[in-house]
């Protein structure tokens, strides 16, 4: 079941956790334009492989803590701005990107966010040399080895993809369709240089190829929080 917002609000409070006078949240609230919920991340240096992550609910009284600071696992190359990023950097993006939907190998742990369950014919696809599929979830049953080193085989990613949530970094500016052959296309995928599969995960102890990581539990939590009515999005800063 999913937890209510009141419900994790009460928990939290008995953690000392509540609403954020204006000079304690740690984002410039004007950059979320209509979020309600928000995740922030921040690095102190843009060589920081390590930062930290919080998570905010907009409340009649102001922006309410849901999640206090925890540890967050950042890209090997450490961090960029997210319109000078490049596919194969390591580097995690920083911006402000929608939370747009979920995945995960373990089955849905309550999220109100569209979720699939992986098995071992999903796939995150990256090739730039195959525009029509880049940065777009597939879920056929096909060999991608021709992609070499372009592609997620989602199963195989082991328990640090037990719980994602995809963020809006990159993605096609078109509609995504399915051909013939089962694979999922687009005509206008996003920038060919910028990368791809951008999202927030399980830290499995390992700096990550530009995604955030975030201790099972606490990812857990924030997938049965995350809500798209409430127009979900991610801060990612630099200090």
């Amino acid at each position: 079941m999913r937890i209510s917002f009141a419900a994790l609000a009460a928990i939290l409070a008995l953690s000392g956790a509540g609403t954020a006078h204006a000079s304690e949240v740690t984002f410039d609230p004007e950059r979320v334009g209509d979020a309600r919920q928000v995740i922030v991340v921040t690095a102190d240096s843009w060589r920081a492989t390590e930062g930290s992550l919080i998570a905010y609910e907009r409340a009649a009284q102001g922006w309410r803590v849901v999640q206090p600071e925890v540890r967050a696992q950042l890209g090997s190359g450490g961090m960029v701005r997210g319109d000078r990023r490049r596919q194969g950097t390591g580097t995690t993006p920083t911006g402000v990107y929608d939370i747009i939907s979920a995945f995960g190998r373990k089955p849905d742990p309550g999220t109100a966010l569209e979720y699939r369950q992986v098995d071992r014919d999903d796939a995150w696809t990256y090739n730039p040399r195959v525009p029509r599929t880049y940065n777009i979830y597939q879920d056929v049953n096909r060999s991608w080895k021709s992609y070499g080193g372009y592609v997620e085989d989602l199963w195989d990613m082991g328990m640090q993809y037990d719980y994602v949530a995809v963020l809006d970094f990159n993605l096609p500016r078109g509609p995504i369709t399915t051909n013939a052959r089962g694979v999922r296309v687009t005509d206008k995928p996003g920038n060919l240089q910028r990368g791809g599969g951008i999202f927030l995960h399980v830290d499995n102890g390992n700096k990550t190829a530009g995604c955030i990581a975030v201790e099972k539990s606490v990812m857990r939590g924030l997938m049965t929080w995350l809500d798209p009515d409430e127009s979900p999005a991610i801060v990612i800063q630099v200090d």
